[in-house]
């Protein structure tokens, strides 16, 4: 070969060699999602109010995972995927999931919440780590009362709010006879702190401004206006008082031994003369995996469960549900598998049912409610509600008196 068509074939080649690197053009890299932000989701039951929480992001890929937060406790997401700029998160617990897109830095899209109603429109942008500044923050710390204009539809007519402080970040929670808000958080800023409250499920907003006499303002979600006054106030001696949670519900007769007869989430049924309860000490707990109060005490029921059930204690869950959950209970087997619980879980029927399925409580309304039974099958104790540790010494002292309601019966 010449040396003019050497150099066409060397040219050839080398275009060649060149040819696959231009028709395979590098993949953009994805984007980087790990981090904390500040997230909202709009209620469209509240005129869309857009009730403000942290979220947070972290791994990548297959690892990738989401969380939201009640106070110090994470509610971690059960899968995640993210394609492309699109993010899914999965929360079986509750049955919902994140579905949202990052565009220009910001991520929007939806919280679906299955089986429990329409979707909350979902926005969330990079977290703001600008200190604000403590001056001219009054002190908000401490026990206050809220005084019910109207009754709740369980009849409170007053509520505890609790507040803690640390410069302008301000955190509480108001403890209701089911139980309470959760953590509410919020900085201090323009005269007024925005406290809120969502972690995937309950999303509450309290705009709380401080008062010249001494009171607060509390703008509930948009639309109730509230006062609290500090315990040490004298006009705390005129609020009505508190519902106790403790003498909320109660039973017809504590001499008739506490009857159940549920199928379990496969069909079987089982009831209290079953031979797994007999001579035990019973707890009934009475819930709902679409409850918060409900995920805020089953921590505690695996716990007892795991602690005493070898000196004969036995726990069963009578699970109320909506109906789709009944016919296919996906977010019941979510819950349970997060919060590791062996015990039985008994499907007994819709949240409206439950007065009429447990036709022996008087005022059984709230979610949970647990029923304490003696050896002999019969109610000792009953507590409305779960305080969680968003109460602080309310949640340690409720901890307390329940343990030792147990110890004396197991005794």
């Amino acid at each position: 070969m010449n040396g003019p068509w050497r150099l066409v074939m060397l040219g050839v080649l080398m275009l060649g060699l060149a040819t696959p690197a231009l028709a395979q053009p590098a993949q953009a890299a994805p984007p980087v999602l790990a981090g904390l932000w500040d997230a909202t989701v709009a209620i469209p039951g509240l005129n869309n109010l857009e009730v403000p929480f942290k979220f947070e992001i972290t791994g990548s890929g297959a690892t990738l995972a989401g969380s939201f937060f009640n106070g110090d406790v994470r509610v971690r997401s059960t899968a995640g995927r993210v394609q492309g700029a699109t993010v899914a998160l999965q929360f079986a617990q509750y049955g919902s999931r994140i579905d949202a897109t990052l565009v220009n830095g910001r991520l929007e899209g939806r919280y679906d919440r299955g089986t429990r109603g329409a979707a909350y429109p979902f926005k969330a942008v990079r977290a703001s780590s600008a200190p604000v500044s403590a001056r001219g923050v009054p002190p908000l710390a401490g026990e206050w009362r809220i005084p019910l204009t109207r009754a709740s539809s369980k009849g409170e007519q007053s509520w505890r709010l609790l507040l803690r402080q640390r410069g302008a970040d301000v955190t509480g929670a108001i403890m209701r006879v089911d139980g309470d808000t959760g953590t509410l958080s919020g900085t201090f800023r323009d005269g007024k702190v925005v406290l809120s409250h969502f972690s995937g499920a309950r999303p509450t907003m309290y705009v709380v401004t401080p008062q010249a006499d001494g009171s607060l303002t509390l703008l509930q979600d948009g639309r109730t206006t509230l006062t609290a006054v500090r315990v040490s106030d004298a006009r705390a001696k005129e609020v009505a008082a508190l519902t106790d949670p403790k003498l909320y519900t109660k039973v017809r007769n504590p001499d008739e031994p506490f009857a159940f007869a549920f199928p379990d989430l496969d069909g079987r049924m089982m009831t209290n003369r079953d031979p797994r309860f007999q001579g035990k000490v019973v707890i009934v707990s009475v819930t709902g995996s679409w409850c918060p109060n409900c995920h805020d005490e089953a921590p505690f029921m695996a716990r007892l469960y795991r602690d005493y059930r070898a000196r004969g204690l036995e726990i069963v869950a009578l699970a109320f549900e909506e109906p789709d959950q009944l016919k296919n209970p996906n977010r019941v087997r979510g819950f349970i598998k997060q919060y590791g619980l062996t015990y039985p879980f008994l499907l007994a029927g819709t949240p409206e049912e439950a007065p009429e399925k447990i036709p022996q409580a008087i005022n059984l309304s709230t979610f949970p409610a647990t029923f304490i039974l003696g050896r002999d099958g019969k109610v000792k104790f009953v507590h409305a509600g779960y305080a969680s540790k968003a109460t602080g010494e309310f949640y340690e002292r409720e901890q307390k008196a329940f343990l030792a309601e147990i110890e004396s019966l197991l005794k």
